[in-house]
């Protein structure tokens, strides 16, 4: 009885017309089905890099073939970089950022007719430049600073002769990196860019004086 059931109902569509209709639903959806949505992945061969340095951007972009890839760099120095994937979705691209500071690279998969667009996770980087520093804060213990507050012992931040207050820099010496506001004015030391906070050179384990990287 149970395989006599499906022919009864198909006679019973039949005869009122359904079939055609579901027929045609099936259509439909078989083409929607036909469009899938692509994945794409993307890793970058370092995160740390001085400026002028090369970047190498590796990925891959799922369903196979050859697609158009997009890598935007957000940052200073940002823009958007195209290339090609190979037949095996793979692609690879190179750029080297001119300015120093904080970046965001994603890769965009562009689409077709049947394939959706879709986009890397977003993959950060920080370019520096070396920059003159040095150190103040013993025997300055309780003055106040230019962008207000007092100077501590404990105090994080730098001196800087223009970047506004509060700006954001991070600093690299020796693989240690620390990410300080601007606090103060100066140092006035022709060669110089930064003055540390002792809190800070101690974080850094930086000398008196000499060179470290900085992201501004």
């Amino acid at each position: 009885m149970r395989y006599l059931l499906p022919v009864a109902a198909a006679a019973v569509a039949l005869s009122t017309g359904a079939v055609p209709a579901a027929a045609t639903d099936s259509h439909h959806r078989k083409h929607r089905a036909e469009r899938v949505s692509s994945h794409v992945s993307l890793h970058v061969s370092r995160h740390t890099l001085v400026r002028g340095e090369a970047v190498v951007a590796r990925g891959r972009v799922r369903p196979a073939g050859r697609h158009r890839v997009k890598l935007v760099l957000r940052g200073p120095d940002g823009g958007v970089l195209s290339t090609r994937t190979k037949a095996n979705g793979r692609f690879e691209a190179r750029f080297s950022p001119d300015v120093s500071g904080n970046y965001a690279v994603r890769a965009h998969g562009a689409h077709n007719a049947g394939v959706r667009s879709d986009a890397s996770p977003a993959r950060r980087l920080t370019t520096y430049r070396p920059a003159g520093a040095s150190y103040y804060g013993p025997g300055l213990y309780g003055n106040g600073v230019a962008c207000g507050g007092t100077l501590l012992p404990g105090t994080l931040g730098v001196a800087h002769k223009t970047l506004p207050c509060g700006t954001k820099v991070k600093l690299r010496y020796r693989g240690r990196t620390v990410t300080v506001p601007v606090i103060d004015r100066g140092p006035y030391v022709a060669g110089r860019d930064y003055d540390l906070t002792a809190a800070t050179k101690e974080r850094l384990r930086f000398p008196s004086t000499g060179t470290v990287l900085a992201s501004r």
